[in-house]
């Protein structure tokens, strides 16, 4: 990218890294939150260099992780903190990464954009 003299470099991070995630979960939310604040720190290092980076924070979304590690009342409680009232799909977050990686996003650097739903709205 640095020899081209621009890129895109998308992160994903996720809503743990704001809410510090659920039960038993440290870890995870821990390692985001280092994502969020590498994307910030990139940001500032290799905007001389025209390479933009931002991240998405996808909240509570309907993957095989949450078939095999999330409980039915699990996922049941965590929708009940969601505004749109459902978990959302892989697909409604490629959007934002499409977003990001276009050329309308040629003035965003250091953004994490909330893809969850509206549970946090920050």
């Amino acid at each position: 990218m640095k020899k081209h003299g621009k890129g895109r470099i998308i992160n994903i991070t996720s809503i743990a890294a704001k809410n510090g995630g659920g039960v038993g979960s440290i870890a995870y939310a821990a390692s985001k939150g280092g994502v969020s604040t590498l994307t910030k720190g990139l940001a500032k290092d290799l905007i001389e260099y025209n390479i933009l980076v931002n991240a998405i924070a996808p909240g509570v979304i309907s993957t095989p992780f949450h078939d095999k590690y999330s409980t039915l009342e699990q996922r049941a409680k965590m929708v009940e903190q969601i505004p749109m009232g459902r978990e959302g799909t892989p697909e409604e977050t490629v959007g934002s990464i499409l977003f990001l990686a276009s050329k309308h996003a040629n003035y965003i650097t250091g953004e994490i954009i909330e893809v969850n739903g509206g549970q946090l709205m920050s």
